[in-house]
């Protein structure tokens, strides 16, 4: 899919239309001082095994998340609709 690299798009911040820096969100490692973490490495420690059902299997396609950052302000959003799944992204300049 053909993305624009910037795109002129309402800024909460501004409160005004102004143009936008879009990128991807890169996933950050999850902490392991998260109770849900902490709960999984205690179930899980010793001669026991998987706590639940082990995944059937990954989509093929991930959803992408765009980001959009403010010029002016410098303020970064997100868009709950841009939310879709693409296979492979093409970033284009306009």
């Amino acid at each position: 899919m053909k993305i624009p690299r910037e795109r002129r798009t309402y800024c909460p911040k501004c409160k005004k239309h102004t143009v936008h820096e879009v990128h991807t969100a890169k996933k950050r490692k999850a902490s392991e001082l998260k109770w849900g973490q902490r709960q999984f490495r205690r179930v899980t420690a010793g001669y026991r095994g998987y706590p639940r059902p082990l995944p059937s299997g990954s989509k093929p396609i991930k959803k992408l998340d765009l980001r959009y950052k403010c010029k002016e302000c410098g303020k970064a959003h997100i868009k709950s609709s841009t939310n879709i799944r693409v296979g492979k992204v093409e970033w284009i300049s306009q």
